[in-house]
């Protein structure tokens, strides 16, 4: 089989849906699996967040070092970072993006995302000629909408196929979108130095490559030479990565896949690794070319 064959055998075989977009970074070659299909961002949005905080930086509206001051009444709920602590937090911006992209720390991208505002993330990916990529609301936003949508059972409710039909959260239309080439042209220009200035585009790729989950798309790349950097996103049936993956020999690949699987369970390893085979079926498919 060809590579785009094999990715959709990989996608199938796992239970789920895939569409993928995968270039050199450095030739311009690429391998589509869906690259232009409307896709939910999840999580993967704060990646244009960081890009705008960083792009303010640059232009003398932030400083990166300013303190902020996070109550826990008043946090974005989720599992790690800020979200999960119990007392008063004072943390600068960047290390509040520290967390927010390595850790996907809902608080401290709220902290982050009231400092910038949607309308600069929107304008950072618009001058970047990603049209097809738009926030719409914010992260606290969009688990508020699971809760409206999910109704008075709750969260117990997300494994009923008629409650994930009607979820915003989950309709491109309705709620932060991209497509994967979008996301890897933002990838291709931070790591070409072209996304911000060169010393921003270095900050933002140091974020990413400390990312602590290796079970998607680093999980295709097992090799102590070979550096995974990304961005994950996780809403119910949904679990995407973009990244860059860098070889010895200077090859260097941004990747970008989203899934949808069938099942609705909260815990699908299956389809987590498939992200990872994905990626790496792509990136040996460019690198056989």
């Amino acid at each position: 089989m060809n590579p785009l064959q094999r990715i959709h055998s990989a996608f199938s075989e796992a239970g789920a849906t895939g569409w993928l977009h995968a270039v050199d970074i450095d030739s311009g070659a690429e391998i589509s699996a869906g690259a232009d299909q409307p896709v939910v961002t999840a999580s993967v949005h704060k990646l244009p967040l960081l890009l705008a905080l960083h792009r303010q930086a640059e232009q003398g509206l932030v400083d990166l070092t300013e303190q902020v001051h996070c109550e826990p009444a008043h946090r974005a709920g989720g599992p790690t970072g800020l979200s999960a602590m119990l007392d008063p937090v004072r943390i600068s911006l960047r290390d509040a993006a520290y967390l927010m992209t390595a850790l996907s720390d809902n608080a401290a991208a709220a902290l982050i995302l009231e400092r910038v505002g949607l309308d600069a993330v929107n304008a950072t990916t618009a001058s970047l000629g990603l049209t097809r990529t738009r926030a719409v609301r914010s992260f606290a936003g969009t688990l508020a909408t699971l809760r409206e949508d999910a109704g008075p059972t709750g969260i117990q409710a997300l494994s009923d196929p008629h409650v994930i039909a009607r979820l915003r959260a989950l309709d491109p239309a309705r709620t932060n979108h991209s497509t994967p080439r979008d996301m890897t042209t933002l990838l291709r220009a931070v790591w070409r130095d072209e996304a911000t200035a060169p010393e921003h585009c270095a900050a933002v790729r140091r974020l990413l490559g400390l990312q602590v989950w290796p079970h998607r798309m680093a999980s295709g790349f097992p090799f102590d030479d070979v550096h995974v950097a990304g961005k994950t996103g996780t809403l119910p049936t949904l679990r995407n990565e973009v990244g860059v993956v860098e070889y010895p020999d200077g090859g260097r690949y941004a990747i970008a896949v989203f899934t949808r699987a069938a099942n609705p369970a909260a815990t699908l390893p299956a389809v987590d690794a498939v992200i990872g085979t994905a990626a790496r079926i792509a990136v040996d498919g460019l690198r056989t070319r």
